[in-house]
C-alpha cells in the first residue's frame, strides 16, 4: 500500500492569530496555502461574519511529500471545546524547540529531551530535540481509541495500513503505509471517545482507481470511511488530482497576512458587547 499516503490533520481553530504564530514562529512550518470562503446568510446574527470562513494549509514542505496541517477559522467562532479524540502529533525538530524557548513559548519535559508544548486552542505537539529526518519532521499523529483490536482490524485488515510497532500492555500500536510517511498511532483509552466540538479530520490519499474497490470494501464489512470506529472523521482522496490541487502557492503567505490583517471580527462583536460564539 505504499501509493497511499497520509496528507493533513484538520484542527479547527478560534484565534486564528495566535495559532499561526505558533505554526509559523514557534514550530517553523511554511504557509503552504490560504483561501477565504465567503458563505452563510448576511442578515444573520453575526453580520458579516455569520458563516465566513478561511482555510490555511501550514506545513515543512510542500504537500507532495509532507505531512501537513489545515487549520479551519471560522470568523465567528472564538474558541472549541476540546474531547479526548486527538492526542497529539510529534515531530522531530530541535529549531522547533530553540524558537519555543527564544519566544518563551511554554515547554514541559515529558521524558529525556522529548517536550510537550500546547498548540493555542490546547491541541498538544510532541517535540523531539534533534535534527528532523531528511524526509518529515511530522513523525506521527496519534488518535485515541475505545477496542485496539477492533482499531487494529480496521485501519490495518482493511485500509491496509502497516503495523510497525504493538504494545498490548500500553495498549497503542504504530501505523503506516510507507516507512518514510508520517504514522498513525492509536492509544486505547478507558471509556468512550468525545470528540466535543473540535474534532478533526485526518486526510489520506490513494489512486483514483482504488477509490471505488475501498467504497465496496467498507460497504461489504458494514464500515465505514468517514466515521469508522469510535467516530474518527478520516476521508480518502484520490491522490493524481489532489496533488494537482494542493500545488504550493507561491503568495499563500501573503494571502494569509492580509487576510489577518483585514479581520475586524474582534472588534465588531466587541463593539456589540457580543462574545463569538464558542464551538
Amino acid at each position: 500500500m505504499a501509493t497511499r499516503r497520509a496528507l493533513h490533520f484538520v484542527f479547527k481553530v478560534g484565534n486564528r492569530f495566535q495559532t499561526v504564530h505558533f505554526f509559523r514562529d514557534v514550530l517553523g512550518m511554511k504557509v503552504l496555502r490560504h483561501e477565504e470562503f465567503e458563505e452563510g446568510c448576511k442578515a444573520a446574527c453575526n453580520g458579516p461574519y455569520d458563516g465566513k470562513w478561511s482555510k490555511t494549509m501550514v506545513g515543512f514542505g510542500p504537500e507532495d511529500d509532507h505531512f501537513v496541517a489545515e487549520l479551519t477559522y471560522n470568523y465567528g467562532i472564538g474558541d472549541y471545546k476540546l474531547g479526548n479524540d486527538f492526542m497529539g502529533i510529534t515531530l522531530a525538530s530541535s529549531h522547533a524547540v530553540s524558537n519555543a524557548r527564544k519566544l518563551e513559548w511554554p515547554l514541559s519535559e515529558v521524558e529525556e529531551e522529548v517536550f510537550e508544548i500546547e498548540a493555542p486552542g490546547g491541541y498538544k505537539f510532541y517535540l523531539h530535540n534533534r535534527t528532523p529526518p531528511q524526509s518529515d519532521p511530522v513523525l506521527k499523529v496519534t488518535l485515541a481509541v475505545s477496542d485496539l483490536q477492533k482499531s487494529l482490524n480496521y485501519w490495518s485488515n482493511l485500509l491496509g495500513m502497516k503495523v510497525y510497532e504493538q504494545d498490548e500492555e500500553k495498549e497503542r500500536a504504530l501505523l503506516g503505509y510507507a516507512d518514510n510517511q508520517c504514522k498513525l498511532e492509536l492509544q486505547g483509552i478507558k471509556g468512550s471517545i468525545d470528540h466535543a466540538a473540535a474534532f478533526g479530520r485526518i486526510a489520506f490519499s490513494c489512486p483514483q482507481k482504488e477509490l471505488p474497490d475501498l467504497e465496496d470494501l467498507m460497504k461489504r464489512e458494514n464500515q465505514k470511511i468517514l466515521t469508522p470506529l469510535d467516530g474518527h472523521e478520516i476521508c480518502f482522496v484520490g491522490d493524481e488530482a489532489f496533488r494537482e490541487l494542493s500545488k504550493m502557492d507561491p503568495e499563500g503567505n501573503k494571502f494569509l497576512d492580509d487576510a489577518m490583517a483585514a479581520d475586524k471580527s474582534d472588534e465588531w462583536f466587541s463593539k456589540r458587547n457580543k462574545p463569538k460564539a464558542s464551538g
